[in-house]
């Protein structure tokens, strides 16, 4: 008589296809990331001469929109590819990648409340490099010009700053009309005009300072963020813990289906 050995252990079902819906959208997200940034990449026809990349030497941010989907369409390729094919090279890889970037968003925020004062000044430099690169590249433009007016401030530590641009520099030189202005994100907006002066920032630094608070923001954009942090704690709190937890929720899925993997192949090995 022969005896037959039935193992109980199974892939679950619930856990294999909540990984699969959990990186489906990760892979829709990803799709959506890389599609928008090659549209505007075409639109300034960096397709066309990848040098345009590189002749920048502020940040192009389409390269960050690119990176974000790269990343978020591999991680959500792999997860999805390895849930429905039970695959462990796959899951391990796309747990393995989750864990490393929440260690590092947590390292990164470790390191910037320990070190503010050396943040601040990265920070700095790198405001000063994109204020440069302000007329170079239209992304880069439309970013800047979004953080000044939102946060009402105007330069990393000051509208002086605009100096670093060679389009708004007082230099004698310079045979820009834009020079010793400001960008007009930089003025204080006029809710009587419907639409937007994109003049009103010409020669304003040519006066003397005293006269600057009638018509721009003095106050600088690092100044600004700091400011806003404190008030803004508890969303940004907030948003940093919904983030960890849909992390730590991938990680526990995958965890869990590679572990229910592993428990079939070594009952199916008796």
């Amino acid at each position: 008589m022969h005896y037959y050995r039935y193992s109980n252990a199974e892939v679950s079902c619930w856990y294999k296809y909540l990984l699969f819906s959990y990186n489906i959208v990760f892979w829709l997200a990803g799709v959506a990331f890389l599609a928008a940034g090659l549209w505007a990449w075409s639109e300034k026809g960096v397709l066309s001469d990848l040098t345009k990349v590189t002749g920048l030497h502020g940040l192009d941010p389409v390269v960050l929109v690119l990176v974000v989907g790269i990343v978020m369409f591999t991680l959500g390729f792999a997860g999805c590819v390895g849930a429905l094919r039970e695959n462990i090279c796959l899951l391990k890889f796309f747990c393995g990648a989750i864990v490393f970037i929440f260690l590092l968003e947590l390292a990164v925020a470790v390191l910037a409340f320990l070190f503010q004062d050396w943040v601040r000044d990265r920070v700095k430099e790198f405001f000063e490099n994109n204020i440069k690169s302000y007329r170079d590249d239209i992304d880069l433009q439309n970013l800047i010009d979004s953080l000044q007016k939102i946060n009402h401030c105007c330069g990393a530590q000051g509208p002086d700053d605009w100096d670093f641009n060679i389009y708004f520099n007082c230099s004698s030189e310079s045979k820009s009309r834009e020079k010793c202005g400001v960008p007009f994100s930089c003025c204080i907006p006029d809710p009587a005009q419907k639409v937007v002066n994109t003049q009103c920032g010409y020669d304003v630094r040519k006066k003397s300072k005293n006269q600057w608070d009638d018509q721009i923001f003095v106050k600088g954009c690092i100044l600004a963020l700091e400011a806003w942090l404190p008030r803004n704690i508890y969303i940004v709190a907030g948003v940093f813990i919904a983030i960890s937890l849909l992390q730590i929720f991938g990680i526990f899925l995958a965890r869990t289906l590679i572990s229910d993997i592993e428990a079939v192949k070594a009952g199916n090995a008796f």
